[in-house]
C-alpha cells in the first residue's frame, strides 16, 4: 500500500513537540515547517495521530499537489481528484484555503473554484452534486497554497483537535487546549511530578496535566472527520480505542489549581468534570499571593495576566515583584513555566530564565519563560 501524505497543523511554536509525537506513533520522512509538519504514514497512523497527539491541530491527507498560478488553476487541480472515492455525493462539504505569500488579492476565490470542480466530478459520475455546509460539514477540503504552488488535502479531524469536549465557558483569555498541553511538555512535565497552576482561569492548563498524568488520549471521547470518509475502517479504530482505554492509569502526584476569581473557578471546576478529571485536580478560590506548593519539588506552568492595553502596566507594576516573591519563597526547587506577551516579565519578577521559548497563542506573539528556582542561584537582582 502506498504510504499516506500527511500534513499535521499545530500552533506555531510546537512544532519541536510535534515530532516528538510522530517519532514516538512512528511516521516517516518527518520535516518541520512553520505552523506544521510534513510526514508520510499509514491510514492507522493517521487515526493515532488524531487520538494520541496533544498539540496538533488537524490531521490532512494529501491529494494532490501541483501549480497554481491562475484561478482557473485550481479549478483544474481539484479535477484531477476521484472525489467520489473518497466521500459520498450526500456528504456536506467545505472548502477552506490558506496562503503565503501568493499572487491572488483573494484566496477565498480559490475556495470557489476547487468547490466548483468537486461538484462537477461528482455531477459526471453521478448526476448529482454534493451542498456545501459552513458550519456543519461532513467533509472538509483544505486548499494551502505558497507561492503560486498548491497542494489540496483532505481533512481527517473533523471539528480542529484542540476542541476536546471538555470545555463550554472559557472564560475572558482562554489558552487553547492543545497549546495548554504543549506548555506542559515544553516545560518537561510528564504527569510524575506534582504540578500547581496558581492563576488556573479556566483551568485548561490544570485539566491538561490531569489528562498527561492519567496517560489518557486527549481526544479519547470525541468524533474526527475520517468516520465519515469512505475506506473508514471501524474494527481497526475500535482496536485504537479500546488500546487507549486500557493505557489510563493512576495519577501518582498531586495536582492543584487556583484562582481569585470565584466565578472563573466555577467554570474550571465545570470543564474538569467534564473532562473526567475534577476527582484528580484540588481546585482553591486563592490570591496568588498566598500560593503554596502542594510538594517539595514539581512544575508551575501558568498563563499569568500581561498588559495588552495601557491600563494594565499600572497593575502589573505591582503584580509582577509580588509573583516573584511568591515563587522564590515558596517554590524553591520547582520549575516554574510562564506564558506571557509581555518580554518584561523576567525582570519584573526579578528572575532570570532558563530557557525563553517563542511561541504563538494564536496570532499573539509569545515567550515562554522557564526558570528553575534554585535558592540563591536565579535572582535577576
Amino acid at each position: 500500500m502506498t504510504a499516506l501524505k500527511i500534513f499535521i497543523t499545530c500552533p506555531r511554536g510546537l512544532e519541536s513537540v510535534l515530532v516528538d509525537e510522530l517519532n514516538a506513533l512512528s511516521l516517516q520522512y518527518i520535516h518541520t515547517v512553520d505552523g506544521g509538519v510534513d510526514c508520510t504514514g499509514s491510514w492507522k497512523q493517521v487515526y493515532q495521530i488524531n487520538l494520541h497527539s496533544r498539540v496538533a491541530s488537524r490531521v490532512l491527507v494529501e491529494l494532490v499537489r501541483g501549480a497554481c498560478p491562475r484561478e482557473d488553476a485550481a479549478y483544474q487541480l481539484a479535477l484531477k481528484v476521484n472525489w467520489a472515492y473518497w466521500f459520498d455525493v450526500n456528504d456536506l462539504i467545505k472548502v477552506n484555503v490558506t496562503g503565503k505569500k501568493t499572487p491572488f488579492n483573494r484566496i477565498d476565490i480559490l475556495g470557489l473554484k476547487v468547490k466548483d470542480a468537486v461538484c462537477d466530478v461528482f455531477r459526471e459520475k453521478t448526476g448529482k452534486r454534493p451542498s456545501v455546509d459552513k458550519t456543519f460539514p461532513d467533509v472538509r477540503i483544505h486548499m494551502f497554497v505558497e507561492g503560486t504552488q498548491a497542494r489540496l488535502m483532505l481533512d481527517t479531524s473533523g471539528e480542529a483537535l484542540f476542541k476536546r469536549g471538555y470545555r463550554d465557558d472559557t472564560g475572558e483569555a482562554p489558552l487553547r487546549e492543545n497549546l495548554a498541553a504543549g506548555l506542559l511538555l515544553l516545560a518537561g512535565y510528564d504527569g510524575s511530578q506534582a504540578f500547581y497552576d496558581p492563576m488556573c482561569g479556566s483551568g485548561t492548563i490544570a485539566i491538561e496535566a490531569a489528562l498527561i498524568a492519567k496517560n489518557q488520549a486527549p481526544g479519547l471521547y470525541r468524533h474526527y472527520g475520517f468516520e465519515k470518509l469512505k475506506g473508514f475502517d471501524k474494527a481497526l479504530w475500535a482496536t485504537i480505542k479500546q488500546n487507549a482505554l486500557q493505557a489510563v492509569t493512576d495519577v501518582v502526584s498531586p495536582l492543584k489549581a487556583s484562582d481569585v476569581d470565584r466565578r472563573v473557578l466555577k467554570t474550571a471546576l465545570n470543564n474538569a468534570h467534564q473532562a473526567g478529571v475534577d476527582d484528580l485536580i484540588v481546585f482553591n478560590v486563592q490570591d496568588m499571593a498566598q500560593a503554596t506548593a502542594p510538594a517539595a519539588e514539581g512544575i508551575v506552568v501558568s498563563n499569568p495576566p500581561y498588559g495588552i492595553r495601557l491600563e494594565d502596566e499600572h497593575f502589573l507594576r505591582g503584580f509582577y515583584p509580588q509573583l516573584g516573591s511568591v515563587l522564590k519563597q515558596q517554590f524553591s526547587g520547582w520549575k516554574v513555566a510562564l506564558i506571557t506577551a509581555d518580554r518584561t516579565l523576567p525582570t519584573g519578577v526579578r528572575l532570570k530564565p532558563a530557557r525563553k521559548i517563542p511561541l504563538f497563542n494564536g496570532k499573539l506573539d509569545c515567550r515562554l519563560f522557564v526558570f528553575d528556582m534554585v535558592k540563591g542561584s536565579n535572582r535577576g537582582d
